[in-house]
């Protein structure tokens, strides 16, 4: 954390969830001339206009465009069994293109917007994301104290998951999370010292990190499978709309033909979801991830789905990773556990639990290949998209009620 602040935020090209490595392999593969735009939005209030940070946000973009991917990351990512050789073959010669990015200030807002091919600009999400929150940081107190506070709070974290000992494990099923706090990380330097700390302290219980870098180097599970970008994407290749889960899905399973089995559930409501995930989508996916709505509503959907399609639900797996802390994630492994397996994604409150107020930024798709696409929430302020009609009519096609804010 205390590191200088001329420092380089991105270390490696690398450093990337491995759900963006998938999506984009799958991309590539099913529709590698789409178009798309990503938008950029803070949902909170930051302690200064985030429009101060253009010109050090340039910097690092420019930057970021002058890395490639080095030999030895090329194969750790060959030695994935479920990324292809053609795909590392693609990123061996990829560069980033500023070109393909805007960032203006406006008024106290910064607006980052990414536009061009698909396969290109879906890239950028996370770099953005993690360049803008730690500059942010670096610009706030950094000192002993928030370093102090911070290990403290990481300190408690672990000693909680030790004090409830024998309760997180119950036969096979023991409690297990996975670092997913790359996005919004307070630091490089700190997100390091989080997860070394906890894959030593909690080796039974801390099982991966979606950072694909970090797993590298501490010699982890890199996790993740899919985003909403992945699914919202197929709202605009061609399929009736009321079909874009189904393709998406069935386009998932040929790409990856047994592998990465969990499938995210809330790009239009569960709802919506569980009426598409069939029998045949339910024997071929592994498990379900939650990302929005009531966890243990959702959970309980999800079990009586299973149930119904009469599948064991003890055969399946449900991941959490909806704003978890490790209280919240403790207490709905004892609410489930003898009926369906859990793993719990914990991002924010991992990698940026410090006096300071983390942000809420993210980078969505917001169309592709000309038309609008959306994310119908199950929570309120999720939804991102300017296309009133078009929200509108995916609400219909899908008989979504909307969340209030």
């Amino acid at each position: 954390m205390n590191q200088s602040i001329q420092a380089p935020v991105v270390r490696s090209l690398l450093e990337n969830d491995l759900y963006k490595f998938t999506m984009w392999q799958a991309l590539l593969h099913s529709h590698p001339g789409a178009q798309a735009e990503y938008t950029f939005v803070c949902r909170n209030t930051p302690a200064y206009p985030l429009a101060e940070l253009k010109a050090d946000v340039e910097a690092e973009l420019g930057r970021l465009c002058s890395l490639s991917f080095a030999e030895d990351e090329l194969a750790y990512l060959r030695g994935l069994r479920f990324i292809k050789s053609d795909f590392v073959d693609f990123l061996s010669v990829f560069r980033f293109q500023r070109r393909f990015l805007e960032v203006r200030a406006v008024g106290e807002q910064l607006s980052i917007v990414a536009r061009g091919p698909l396969v290109h600009v879906m890239a950028f999400e996370i770099f953005v994301l993690y360049i803008v929150n730690e500059l942010y940081f670096r610009r706030l107190p950094h000192d002993v104290a928030v370093l102090a506070a911070a290990r403290e709070r990481l300190a408690a974290k672990i000693a909680l998951v030790r004090g409830e000992g024998a309760n997180l494990v119950a036969g096979d099923e023991t409690f297990t999370f996975i670092d997913f706090g790359l996005r919004r990380r307070y630091s490089g330097v700190w997100h390091d010292e989080v997860v070394r700390t906890l894959a030593e302290a909690l080796p039974e219980h801390f099982r991966g990190t979606s950072n694909v870098y970090l797993a590298k180097q501490c010699g982890l599970i890199p996790i993740g499978t899919m985003a909403h970008e992945y699914l919202q994407a197929f709202q605009a290749f061609g399929f009736r709309l009321r079909d874009f889960q189904k393709a998406s899905l069935e386009a998932w399973v040929q790409e990856y033909r047994g592998d990465l089995g969990i499938a995210l559930t809330d790009v239009v409501g569960m709802d919506a979801f569980l009426a598409d995930f069939d029998l045949y989508f339910a024997k071929l996916f592994d498990g379900l991830r939650h990302d929005s709505g009531d966890p243990v509503l959702w959970a309980e959907k999800a079990i009586a789905h299973y149930q119904k399609l009469n599948i064991d639900p003890m055969t399946k797996r449900l991941v959490f990773s909806d704003a978890l802390d490790l209280p919240r994630a403790i207490a709905l492994y004892k609410r489930f556990r003898g009926r369906i397996p859990t793993s719990y994604g914990i991002g924010t409150n991992l990698t940026n639990d410090t006096p300071h107020k983390a942000l809420n930024i993210v980078m969505k798709i917001t169309a592709c290949n000309g038309q609008p696409v959306a994310k119908l929430s199950d929570s309120p302020g999720k939804t991102l998209c300017d296309d009133q009609t078009f929200l509108a009519y995916l609400r219909q096609v899908f008989n979504h009620s909307e969340v209030a804010s």
